[in-house]
This record gives structure tokens, sequence and C-alpha cells, in this order.
């Protein structure tokens, strides 16, 4: 009789993995990443919710305080209680100028916390990282690591934003074209249904292969805005379902999460304006404001957290990462 043969491999546990931080240093699955991502803003709240705060707050000071000392001062904004009492009022052009006012400020203000987003999700990288093998990260530490990238990052997103915009291009010039030259509207409204579908399949495509895993390859390794977009089509190959499920994913969570947080403040913003016709603009700039600070500091963190370490499992599985990892946190000597 021969002795029973060893179980296979697979059915025996794996031994527990080496964490320094907030991951194990091992390829890492759902529940790894989302621990670790909560873990990562928990442990630097500073730079990351911190950071994504003091960016949004003062993007959306503009147009706050442009409102306000509009709506105050009584130059203003409150044309549309009087469109309430009066359906036949008109504005005057010191009431047009200042609604144009207004809302070009919350445009700029919109504008530069994207732009202050962009450079958070830079710092993030540098946060994920330090996390990974134990450390720490102020809020100057992570602004600090930035250095030399941030320009290349602000390319980056520029780049990416232009690849989109010619994606949509393509999509919308059949349709354009067929509502021109035939006369029947179907097959323009046929092609521009098939052409939305493809641009949906095309766009989660690009910022899956593309973007997704560029801003942590440009900010953590030496490349350049190419460089980096090369990183992560390669970081990503024949990897797209897991890190699409798992962004995908991580987007449900923070916007169902930041969703909940915003609605009563709209509600608040919205009573007000109807209760108080006067303060309808400022009320209305204001829970614009005061809601995106909220999902700032929910979003911006969880999502950028998840990214990153959706980067550092690719290279762990790619490229046995954790070596270095190892070698950084002091647990191997090099």
């Amino acid at each position: 009789m021969h002795p029973h043969p060893a179980q296979p491999t697979w059915t025996q546990p794996l031994p527990p993995a080496h964490k320094p931080g907030a991951i194990p240093l091992r390829p890492l699955g759902l529940g790894d990443i989302l621990d670790g991502a909560f873990r990562l803003v928990r442990f630097n709240p500073g730079a990351t919710v911190g950071a994504s705060v003091l960016v949004a707050a003062l993007a959306m000071a503009i147009p706050l305080g442009v409102s306000a000392a509009m709506t105050f001062s009584g130059d203003s904004l409150d044309w549309f209680g009087a469109t309430l009492e009066d359906p036949d009022y008109a504005p005057s052009n010191s009431e047009i100028l200042s609604i144009v006012a207004a809302v070009g400020s919350l445009v700029l203000g919109t504008i530069l916390q994207v732009i202050g987003a962009i450079l958070v999700a830079g710092m993030i990288s540098h946060v994920a990282h330090a996390a990974a093998i134990g450390r720490k990260l102020t809020l100057s530490q992570a602004w600090a690591a930035t250095h030399g990238n941030r320009w290349r990052l602000i390319g980056l997103a520029l780049l990416t934003t232009l690849v989109f915009i010619l994606v949509l291009a393509v999509a919308i010039t059949p349709v354009v074209v067929l509502a021109i030259f035939v006369d029947s509207p179907a097959p323009a409204i046929l092609v521009g249904i098939l052409m939305f579908l493809l641009l949906i399949v095309a766009s989660l495509f690009l910022t899956v292969r593309l973007y997704l895993l560029s801003v942590p390859s440009l900010m953590l390794e030496n490349t350049g805005v190419f460089g980096a977009i090369g990183r992560a089509w390669r970081l990503s190959a024949r990897q797209f379902w897991r890190l699409f499920g798992i962004w995908l994913l991580a987007s449900i969570i923070v916007g169902f999460v930041s969703q909940i947080v915003a609605f009563p403040i709209s509600m608040v913003a919205s009573v007000v304006g109807i209760v108080q016709p006067d303060l309808y603009f400022f009320a209305t700039i204001a829970g614009s404001a005061v809601s995106t600070v909220v999902a700032a500091a929910i979003v911006a963190p969880f999502s950028g957290a998840v990214t990153n370490l959706q980067y550092l499992d690719q290279r762990i599985r790619k490229e046995s990462y954790e070596v270095e990892l190892m070698e950084q946190a002091g647990l191997l000597s090099r």
C-alpha cells in the first residue's frame, strides 16, 4: 500500500504575508484593497482628507465670496424673487452682470478644484507607497514629494482629457453627418444610440488601460507623461476586468456615500432659496460649494487610495515588487 499522496498545494493555506503597513506584501484581494484604503485614509488623514478638503475649500471660497458680496451688498442677485412676484419683470444690466459674475466665479472655482484634485491624487500616490511599508506622511511631506512632477501630472490630465475629447468627436461626427445629409431622422437616431454605447465602452476601456495606473506610475517611477501612460498600459495588460471591477465598486461606494452626505445640504439650500427668494442664487452657490467640499473629503481620498493600491498590486503580481517593498520597510537586507 502506498501512503496517501500529499494534499495539493492549492488546498493548503498560504503562510501569513509580511504586513509592515496598510497592506500585506503579497498579491492583494478585493478585501485587502478596500481594507487597505480605509487604513490608509484613517492613518494619514492630513495628507488625504485634509489635502482634499483644503483644495476644495480654497477653490469654492471664490464663488461663495463673490455671491455673498453681491447678495448682501445690495447690487444683486434678487431678480429671482422679483420674477416670482412679477412674471414680466426683466433684470437690469447690473443684475445680469451680477449673475454672470456669480456663475463665472463658480466655473473658475470648479476648474481650480479639478486642478487641485489632480495634485492631491499625486500626493496620495506617495502616501499609499509610504503606508505600504509602514510609514506615515504629513501633508507637507506628501506635497514636497510631488516636487518635480506637478506640471507633468497636470500635463498627463490634459493629455488624457484630449484623448477623451477626440474619442467623443469621433463618436459624434457620423451622427452629425447623417442628421445634416439624410432627410429621415431615423438613421441619425439609430447610429447615435450605437455610437453612445460604443463611447461608453471606449471611455471605460481607456480609463482602465491608460489613465487609472498612470498617475501612480508618473509619481513613483522615474518616467515622463508618455512613459507613465506606457507603464499603465503594460501593468493593466490581461488585468482589465479585475482593475475595472475594483475601480467600479470603489466608485459606487464613494458615490453612494457622498450623495447621502450631500443630499441634506442640497435640500437645505433649496429650502432657503424657496423661503427667501432674494437669497436664491447665494443659497444655490453656497449649497454647491459645501457639497463639493464634503464630496472631496470622501471621494478623492478613498478612490485615490484604491487606485494606488491597485497599482502596487499589479507591480507585486507582475514584477515581484513586494521584495523591494520589504527592503524599503527594513524586513530584508539589500
